[in-house]
């Protein structure tokens, strides 16, 4: 076998990215090597590309949403074969050990290991992971489309699973986009009234296909005005400053405000408008194997999949331009063409 992984790298901030020769060194024994098929292209890549969390180690190869087949296993990996179709998101390892790993919440041990932090990501002909991130893939789900299923899909299923939302709320979606529109269609299948909110009349037909019942205009005051306390969970999938105050008087009693979005200011939540009614704020990063697990099976039994526009991988530069103009409906995937 190669020893060296072929991949697609930045120099520097903000730089293309350019082909490299890497030599990732021996792999572990709770490890298994993946080679890549496809791989989704999420705007963290591009935050971590123009380093906008500060994180970024150059040369930094981008990639966290991998679909592959698994060529080589450590002596100490469990469940897994040679020749198996897995993907891998976000999170690519995590210490096995500690309380939360242990009570199954691998997704929030304070070691987990980031697929694109400080190590090379799956912009590449192989990428690693500890076995127990390596997710088989259901034979009914398109290798083409699943990979961003892995950061987008996930960041919109756990919270379903985390606050045991029921098919009988009344559930909104902020924001028509990358992961909103994987998450309509979440909560549609799982049996949940839907009400998209979009700043603009322009998505309503799309949001109404994608599984939403109704389409509020998030600057209409009148359309806002008529869910006032009617939804039991509100999930913002946006990166953006909002009215919020008008999304905590849209929740019933009991009701949620969950956000997955990375907010640049705080969420101003005044103490008596959430204690007068038991409302809540919250927010959930990406979810553990076993979520993953639950949300890949959910998508091969309803025929979920998110909506993709494909590229090559040598044409990465290209799809990262597309993505920064805000032009991508609504995920896009590279498919490998480095072999």
């Amino acid at each position: 076998m190669n020893t060296k992984f072929r991949a697609y790298a930045s120099s520097g901030k903000g730089a293309p990215l350019k082909p490299i020769e890497f030599d990732p060194g021996p792999l572990g024994d709770e490890q298994v090597e993946i080679a890549v098929s496809h791989c989704g292209v999420c705007h963290s890549d591009l935050s971590m590309l123009d380093n906008d969390w500060g994180v970024t180690q150059y040369p930094f190869v981008p990639g966290h949403e991998a679909i592959g087949t698994i060529v080589a296993a450590g002596k100490q990996a469990k469940n897994v074969k040679i020749g198996q179709r897995v993907g891998m998101g976000w999170f690519s390892g995590s210490c096995m050990a500690c309380q939360q790993c242990l009570s199954g919440n691998h997704n929030l041990c304070v070691t987990r290991e980031q697929t694109i932090v400080m190590r090379h990501g799956a912009f590449a002909d192989r990428v690693r992971c500890h076995w127990v991130w390596a997710t088989p893939l259901p034979e009914a789900l398109n290798a083409a489309k699943a990979g961003p299923l892995f950061c987008g899909g996930i960041t919109v299923f756990n919270p379903i699973v985390q606050f045991d939302v029921k098919p009988t709320d009344r559930v909104g979606v902020i924001g028509i986009g990358g992961l909103g529109h994987m998450a309509l269609n979440f909560f549609n299948k799982w049996g949940c009234e839907v009400i998209a909110f979009s700043s603009s009349d322009s998505k309503k037909a799309e949001a109404l296909k994608l599984g939403a019942h109704r389409v509020i205009n998030s600057r209409d005051k009148a359309q806002l005005d008529s869910i006032k306390g009617s939804l039991n969970f509100i999930l913002s999938t946006v990166n953006a400053t909002l009215d919020w105050a008008a999304y905590f008087a849209a929740l019933a009693p009991k009701g949620r405000l969950h956000t997955v979005g990375v907010v640049p200011e705080p969420i101003p939540a005044v103490a008596f408008m959430l204690i007068e009614a038991q409302k809540s704020i919250s927010g959930s990063p990406l979810g553990s194997p076993s979520t993953m697990q639950s949300m890949l099976n959910f998508c091969a039994r309803h025929k979920i999949e998110p909506i993709t526009e494909t590229f090559p991988m040598s044409k990465v530069n290209e799809a990262f331009e597309h993505l920064r103009a805000g032009k991508a409906r609504y995920r896009i995937v590279l498919e490998n063409d480095l072999n």
